[in-house]
């Protein structure tokens, strides 16, 4: 696939006594898979907060998929899971499955909801319990679940992984592969930097608000002369 699927050109935001980003650019093509990785309070929710017109970046300009990104038809690619994902509590995993399919306008098929549960590690039973009966690992599966089924070639993700145990993890992990395989487009964020150097085309480091590197992996850690991506890491954001 040819084209870019997310631009940020020059993007800042501020908080009273916080530059959160500051000038950020970047560019994200259709079909690449790019992690966005940073120290807590490196800018990466809020970026992606401005991205998805949550909250207003002071200055700059995003797209998502050729157009900007405030506008609504922007979105009618993109499936996104946030950092802290919490459904209504009361809904079961069907209803809440089925109203998100609702709202990305793609039907619900409940084989393919039971293969989606199996395929992350999740009972396919939790379709019919009430989301207050979910463990943390559960829930953010369920999410997953929703975004991995609403039919979108582009997949904004904030932690996808969080509360994920080993094997749910390395599940996860496969069923990325296979989206992106499929010419998907995936933009994360991950504090695993052993599975961004499995998974990504390139990383993009961000820190202090600022981008101190893009490109691939393997580029990153020849560059640094360093043993491995935490090692480039390490070295990248102890720099001035």
């Amino acid at each position: 696939m040819t084209g870019t699927a997310l631009l940020f050109d020059g993007v800042g935001k501020s908080y009273p006594g916080l530059a959160a980003l500051d000038d950020v650019s970047l560019a994200v093509g259709r079909g690449e898979f790019v992690a966005l990785v940073g120290v807590n309070g490196a800018g990466k929710t809020t970026l992606i907060k401005c991205l998805l017109d949550f909250c207003d970046a002071d200055r700059g300009a995003i797209e998502i998929l050729g157009i900007p990104h405030r506008e609504t038809r922007a979105r009618r690619e993109l499936a996104y899971l946030p950092e802290r994902f919490n459904p209504p509590y009361f809904l079961t995993g069907r209803d809440f499955v089925r109203h998100m399919l609702r709202l990305y306008r793609t039907p619900y098929d409940e084989a393919q909801a039971v293969r989606t549960f199996a395929a992350l590690d999740l009972d396919p039973a939790a379709l019919g319990r009430a989301a207050r009966g979910y463990s943390k690992g559960m829930t953010q599966k369920l999410g997953i679940a929703a975004c991995l089924l609403s039919g979108r070639s582009l997949f904004v993700l904030d932690e996808p992984a969080g509360g994920l145990d080993p094997r749910a993890r390395a599940m996860l992990k496969n069923e990325l592969r296979a989206r992106h395989r499929a010419g998907g487009t995936i933009f994360f964020t991950s504090h695993a930097l052993g599975d961004v150097a499995e998974l990504c085309d390139r990383l993009v480091v961000l820190h202090g608000g600022r981008v101190r590197y893009a490109g691939t992996p393997a580029e990153f850690v020849r560059g640094r002369a360093a043993a491995d991506l935490e090692a480039a890491f390490l070295d990248c954001i102890s720099e001035p």
